[in-house]
């Protein structure tokens, strides 16, 4: 089984994350067991479940690189205002 990144897991809801840790702990065991068929579909229902988490922390990057991008130029813009 592959975990999440901890960025995404951070992300997760309460309940999410509960479900998330069961769904993951079954899919140990089906490994330990050989059942990689069955442990592959888990592996899918991981991926689906953290899907809006994956979002979350899309919408954060660009809502930090907007920031990033936007305050030097609205400094300028003030700058050049107090110089006129």
């Amino acid at each position: 089984m592959r975990h999440a990144s901890v960025q995404v897991r951070a992300l997760l809801t309460e309940e999410e994350r509960a479900r998330y840790e069961k769904l993951f702990e079954v899919g140990k065991y089906l490994e330990s067991q050989e059942r990689h068929d069955l442990a592959y579909t888990i592996q899918r229902e991981l991926e689906f479940l953290i899907e809006p988490a994956i979002e979350r922390l899309q919408e954060k990057g660009r809502q930090r690189g907007n920031r990033d991008y936007l305050d030097p130029i609205v400094m300028r813009a003030k700058n050049n205002e107090e110089q006129v």
